[in-house]
């Protein structure tokens, strides 16, 4: 792809209001709901009576340039522009840096670096629920304080709700989530703009100057409250990350000249509230409103980051996905909620998990401002990532010169690194949660990825080459009975241990043998017309080279059925499933530390049978057992 091309956002691609409205429902709920504690909580290093207006501007204008450096500048204008065949986020990008290089170490570099940004992910996508639905229900404390006592009860009521309904996906309920979000951002920015024309002096954050002389007046301390605005842009990573399912233009039109002109104007109407009345900085969200609209206002909020806590939710199952196809994780149950929209994905496994790490969250932290100190790090951790792969991409997919990459991108990432070092003095207040979560899940990912290539090696030690297998086979007496037998094989070069099994027990090989090999080419998604290669090696005898993106679902018997057109003379009910079933055990020398092995091996029983995972009907299928030492 040439420098200029920019295969989303172009001006070509149509605008609908439909669409821009489903945008603000999915895409932005995160950052959206940021507003409920991002200002409270970078106010909070200042006691009331010690707050300066020239502190509350400082910290505004921080507010401010942050969100147009690394939301607008880095995602809106540059990372956006580098899709994966029109897919975002970590691992997609990861799969592009990867395809555009030869280097096998280059690959395992920008392999860790998206494990990294993935597992942090995760550790973001835990957070999110327990922070918004907390700072959402706080708010019934501005009403009455004796209320305090039951934020937690009502808290985790809402998230047991927000997570059980899950298996019933987001199909019906969908439509709804973009109006509600488009008058929540109406209301924030009505509240903030009252204030502003009361205060309109506020509006001199704008100027850089201000954040400028913050953090050279108060040194440390400014350090230490970089962590808390980068609230502000927490969120951020869903605009790349759901480009697939809007396109980048109403992304780019919705942020641009609604959600961000939005943000600012209630950011700074908290601003200007709290310089004419301090007090004011203990929840200066909800002291935007009249007392008689802080009920109605809390269950807008409520609402609001329900939205948000379900777009990064479905996030945290599409990445799942991405995971297991790209040989990251085992495989795992996915249940679609809707007949039609492929996105729409319900895990499990996945779900159980963040339910039980929320509520553990909630009561742990019990607090909004507690939790924010937990926020920031899985977030920057995140920026890091993605501005490392993106700086990659754009230097040898967009052929940027050397110079300009590192003048771009490492200028934005000393703005990342600058939130994330500042997050990283709160890991004793709570800090380390992600940093557990997500390095939990980096080694889960990175043990299952060496876990497999043992066994692909082990594997490939002991096997036959498929060209000495054929060579032999017209010499041979073996029987060749009716039918088609289908042999599952990760490698095409050799012959399957399960066919060798086979006829060493049976004694027999079927008039027809295809050999079917899986693959994931790096992209999202892979047409019908490129789904499937096909050989002929021998007489009767053909290898297929089967191919499906990171997005999809692989359904082997479908493929195959695809391949009548081509010439392949079987039908569906005439083939048999030889799968190999492997047993693990220890070799005289491991390669698995005893941890990771046990890891390892506990991924392996629980993952679900290559049977269901390409779903292959269970009555055609035979499974023959395989010893592999590792």
């Amino acid at each position: 792809m040439s420098e200029t091309a920019a295969p989303h956002g172009s001006p070509g691609e149509k605008l609908r209001l439909a669409g821009l409205i489903g945008v603000l429902g999915v895409v932005y709920g995160d950052i959206g709901t940021s507003p409920l504690y991002a200002v409270q909580a970078s106010l909070s290093y200042f006691p009331g009576n010690k707050l300066q207006e020239s502190d509350v501007l400082g910290l505004l204008s921080l507010i401010f340039w942050a969100l147009v450096i690394t939301v607008t500048i880095k995602y809106v204008l540059l990372i956006m522009r580098a899709d994966n065949e029109g897919e975002g986020g970590t691992l997609s990008l990861m799969a592009l840096a990867q395809r555009v290089t030869q280097s096998g170490r280059t690959k395992w570099i920008i392999g860790i670096i998206g494990i990294c940004g993935a597992g942090l992910f995760f550790g973001d996508a835990t957070i999110t629920p327990a922070i918004s639905v907390l700072s959402a229900v706080e708010g019934m404390e501005v009403v009455s304080p004796g209320l305090k006592e039951f934020v937690l009860p009502i808290a985790i009521a809402v998230i047991l709700v927000l997570f059980f309904v899950q298996r019933f996906g987001t199909a019906r309920v969908g439509g709804a989530f973009g109006p509600i979000m488009v008058i929540w951002f109406v209301v924030i920015g009505a509240l903030g703009l009252h204030q502003i024309f009361i205060h309109p002096n506020v509006l001199r954050a704008l100027v850089p100057v201000y954040g400028a002389a913050f953090i050279m007046r108060h040194d440390l301390l400014a350090f230490v409250a970089l962590g808390s605005v980068v609230l502000a842009v927490t969120g951020a990573e869903a605009l790349y990350a759901d480009m697939g399912h809007f396109g980048a233009k109403p992304i780019r039109v919705s942020w641009l000249f609604f959600v961000l002109p939005c943000l600012l104007l209630n950011y700074f109407g908290q601003g200007a509230l709290v310089i004419r009345e301090p007090h004011a900085a203990s929840n200066p969200f909800f002291f935007l409103l009249p007392h008689a609209l802080v009920v109605p206002m809390v269950i807008l909020a409520t609402v609001a980051t329900v939205i948000a806590s379900q777009a990064v939710i479905s996030g945290a199952y599409s990445v799942a996905r991405q995971s297991t196809q790209l040989g990251l994780l085992p495989r795992m149950p996915i249940r679609y909620t809707n007949e039609t929209e492929q996105g729409q994905i319900y895990v499990p496994p996945v779900n159980s998990f963040l339910l039980v790490i929320v509520v553990l969250l909630v009561l742990g932290f019990r607090s909004s401002a507690a939790l924010a100190s937990a926020y920031g790090i899985a977030v920057t951790g995140t920026f890091l990532s993605t501005n490392a792969l993106a700086a990659f991409v754009y230097f040898r997919h967009f052929n940027w010169p050397l110079r300009r990459t590192v003048l771009v991108f490492g200028a934005i990432g000393l703005v990342d690194f600058a939130f994330f070092s500042s997050n990283v003095l709160k890991v004793f207040e709570g800090g380390w949660v992600p940093l557990a979560i997500g390095f939990s899940l980096i080694t889960i990912m990175t043990t299952w990825r060496r876990g497999r290539a043992l066994l692909h090696q082990r594997w490939q030690q002991d096997s036959l080459p498929l060209a000495s297998f054929l060579g032999r086979l017209p010499q041979s007496r073996i029987v060749r009975v009716p039918g088609v037998a289908v042999f599952l094989t990760g490698n095409p070069e050799y012959t399957p241990s399960s066919l060798l099994h086979n006829l060493k027990h049976n004694k027999v090989l079927h008039e027809t043998v295809v050999f079917v090999t899986v693959r994931n080419p790096g992209v999202p998604f892979v047409g019908d017309a490129r789904r499937a290669k096909i050989e002929e090696l021998s007489e009767g005898v053909y290898r297929v080279l089967l191919s499906f993106g990171f997005m999809e679902s692989p359904n082997i018997p479908r493929a195959l059925d695809l391949l009548r057109e081509r010439g392949l003379p079987f039908s569906p009910m005439q083939i048999s499933y030889f799968l190999g079933r492997e047993t693990i055990v220890a070799a005289t020398v491991p390669k698995l530390g005893f941890i990771r092995r046990a890891i390892f091996l506990f991924m392996l029983r629980n993952a679900i049978s290559a049977t269901e995972f390409f779903k292959i009907p269970s009555d055609r299928v035979v499974e023959l057992g395989v010893r592999i030492a590792i």
